[in-house]
């Protein structure tokens, strides 16, 4: 059987008292009692810039390595 006692519940429910409703001007708004909760998520932006860091720099690498294979190409051809 359930109980018929009503809790609170963070983020999901709670039980206010009258005088509280009548201070916000009678407001039945639930997000006026009950917090919503942060779904956000939570990022590390010094790990996330270090990533960033270490992708640039294999980036540049990458280029450099383009731009030798570009260069020994253009060495074969002739003008």
């Amino acid at each position: 059987m359930k109980s018929s006692r009503r809790k609170d519940e963070k983020y999901f429910s709670r039980l206010v008292p009258f005088d509280e409703i009548e201070k916000n001007d009678f407001n039945l708004s639930v997000s006026t009692y009950v917090e919503q909760r942060d779904n956000r998520e939570k990022i590390d932006i010094t790990k996330l810039n270090a990533e960033i860091a270490e992708i640039v720099a294999r980036e540049q690498v990458l280029r450099d390595e383009i731009d030798k294979i570009v260069a020994e190409i253009e060495g074969e051809r002739p003008l």
